[in-house]
C-alpha cells in the first residue's frame, strides 16, 4: 500500500524509472536505444554545424562553386565505392573483431587502399574535367583526393567502438572534427573566395578527425600487419561487398553524376543545397542504421527468441516512425526554411526540397533489412539486392530527367525504390526479419504524406 501511495503521489515516477532502466541497462534494447540517441545527437549536431557553415558559405561564394564541389564528391565517392572491401562491416560482424592481428591486417589493407584511391583521383582528374566541361576540376581533384590517404590511416578503434555500440566517444570526435574543420573552411572561404577554400578545408577536416581519433580513443594503436588468415576472412567477406559498393555508388551519387550532364553548375549547386536539406532524414536513418543494426542483428541471430523478436520489432518500428516524422517536418517546412535562411539566389531550392524529400520515403521504410544479411556475413545476397536497387534507380532516374526534367527524375527515383521491394522482401525473409505490417503501415502513411505535401 505504501508503494502504491508513493506511486500515486508521483505519477511520473514509473515512466521515469522505465526510461532510466532503458538508458542504463546492458540488454540489447537498452544498448540500441543509447546507441541511437548518441547517433541522433551526433548526426543532428553535425548537420546543424554543416547548415551554419552552409549559410555562411552561400553568402561568401557563388552557386557554381557548390556545383563544382558536387562533381568533386561524385568522383571521390565513386572511387571509394569502387574499392570498398567492407573492412568496417567485417570488423563489426566477425568473431575475430577484437583480435589484434585481424584488426592490424584490416588497417593495413585500408591504408594501401587509401593511397590507391588518391592515385586514382590524380589519373582521372583530366578526363573528368573534360567530360563535365569544367577545366578547374583537373586541379581540384588531385588535392581533394588526398582525403583518401588520410582516411585510410584512421584507426580501427573506431570500428571496435561501433562493434560494441560504444558510440559516445565516436560522437564527440565527429562533432569536434566537424566544428574545427568548418571554422577553418569558413575562414579560408572569406580569404580566398574560391572552391579552393572548400577543397583545402575538406583535407584539413580529414586530418583533424585522424588526430582526434588517435588521441582520444582508448586501446592499442594500429600497426602494419599482414596475417594471412585475417586477409582470407576479410577478402572472403569483402568479395561481395566490393561489387555491392560499386553498384551502391549509383544509389548514393548517381543523381548528381547524371544531373551534372543536364544542369548548369549554378543549377547543380542549387540542387545540392536543396538535397542537403531534403536528405537530412535519409542520411540520419543511414547513419543510425549502419551503426546500430549490424550489431543488433548479430546478437539477434546468435540467440533468437520470442523476446528478442519483440524487441527487434520495437526497434524497427521506432526508428522508421522517427525518421518519417523528421522527413514530414522537413518536406512541409522546406520552402519556408529556404526562404528564411538563404538569399534570393537560392530561392528555387525551396521548390525542389519537398519533391526530393518525398522521393526518399520508400528508401527510409525499407532501409534496415539488408543489414541483416551483412550481420550474417551474407554479402552475396546483399550484392544482389543492391544491384537491383541501383539498376532500377539509375535507369528510371535517367529516363525521368531526360523526358521530364528534375520532377521526372524524382518520380523515377521513388518508382525505382518501390519496384525493388520484392528483392528487399527476399533478403528479409531469408534472414527472418521481414515485417510486412511495418512495411504496409509506413509505406501507406508515406504515400499519404507525399500526396498532402506536394498537393498543398
Amino acid at each position: 500500500m505504501m508503494r502504491d501511495a508513493a506511486s500515486n503521489r508521483d505519477p511520473g515516477s514509473r515512466p521515469q524509472r522505465r526510461l532510466a532502466r532503458l538508458l542504463q541497462g546492458d540488454g540489447l534494447e537498452q544498448r540500441a536505444l543509447r546507441g541511437s540517441l548518441w547517433t541522433v545527437v551526433g548526426f543532428g549536431s553535425s548537420q546543424g554545424l554543416r547548415l551554419a557553415s552552409n549559410l555562411i558559405l552561400t553568402r561568401l561564394l557563388f552557386p557554381e562553386i557548390f556545383g563544382v564541389m558536387a562533381l568533386i564528391m561524385v568522383v571521390i565517392q565513386g572511387l571509394n565505392n569502387f574499392s570498398d572491401v567492407g573492412v568496417g562491416p567485417a570488423i563489426m560482424q566477425s568473431r575475430r573483431g577484437d583480435d589484434r592481428d585481424f584488426l592490424n591486417t584490416a588497417f593495413t589493407m585500408q591504408a594501401v587502399r587509401g593511397v590507391i584511391l588518391w592515385l586514382g583521383c590524380v589519373v582521372l582528374a583530366v578526363p573528368v574535367a573534360r567530360f563535365y566541361d569544367t577545366p578547374e576540376l583537373a586541379w581540384y581533384l588531385p588535392v581533394a583526393g588526398f582525403v583518401s590517404v588520410i582516411n585510410g590511416l584512421l584507426t580501427t578503434r573506431l570500428e571496435e567502438a561501433n562493434r560494441h555500440l560504444q558510440l559516445g566517444m565516436l560522437t564527440r570526435i565527429e562533432l569536434a572534427s566537424s566544428a574545427l574543420s568548418i571554422v577553418l573552411t569558413v575562414t579560408l572561404a572569406a580569404v580566398m573566395r574560391s572552391a579552393w577554400a572548400l577543397v583545402i578545408g575538406m583535407v584539413i577536416g580529414a586530418a583533424i578527425k585522424w588526430l582526434l581519433a588517435e588521441r582520444l580513443l582508448p586501446g592499442e594503436r594500429n600497426r602494419f600487419r599482414w596475417d594471412r588468415s585475417a586477409v582470407a576472412e576479410l577478402v572472403g567477406f569483402g568479395k561481395w561487398i566490393f561489387p555491392s559498393t560499386i553498384v551502391g555508388f549509383g544509389i548514393g551519387q548517381g543523381d548528381r553524376a547524371i544531373l551534372g550532364k543536364y544542369l548548369t553548375l549554378d543549377e547543380l549547386g542549387i540542387y545540392n543545397i536543396a538535397y542537403f536539406l531534403a536528405s537530412f532524414p535519409l542520411q540520419l536513418a543511414i547513419a543510425v542504421i549502419w551503426r546500430l543494426m549490424i550489431p543488433v542483428y548479430r546478437e539477434y541471430h546468435q540467440g533468437p527468441s520470442p523476446m528478442l523478436t519483440y524487441r527487434l520489432r520495437r526497434i524497427h518500428w521506432g526508428l522508421t516512425g522517427g525518421f518519417l516524422a523528421v522527413l514530414v517536418t522537413m518536406a512541409a517546412l522546406g520552402p519556408w526554411i529556404v526562404a528564411l535562411l538563404y538569399d534570393p539566389r537560392y530561392e528555387s531550392a525551396g521548390m525542389m526540397l519537398p519533391m526530393i524529400a518525398c522521393a526518399t520515403i520508400p528508401q527510409i521504410v525499407m532501409l534496415s533489412y539488408d543489414q541483416a544479411a551483412l550481420a550474417n556475413a551474407d554479402s552475396k545476397r546483399f550484392l544482389v539486392v543492391t544491384a537491383v536497387r541501383a539498376t532500377l534507380f539509375l535507369s528510371l532516374y535517367w529516363v525521368g530527367v531526360h523526358f521530364a526534367g528534375l520532377p521526372g527524375a524524382l518520380v523515377g527515383q521513388a518508382l525505382g525504390a518501390m519496384l525493388a521491394y520484392p528483392a528487399v522482401v527476399w533478403i528479409a525473409r531469408r534472414h527472418q526479419v521481414w515485417d510486412p505490417l511495418h512495411d504496409a503501415v509506413f509505406l501507406s502513411a508515406g504515400a499519404l504524406v507525399a500526396l498532402l505535401v506536394l498537393w498543398f
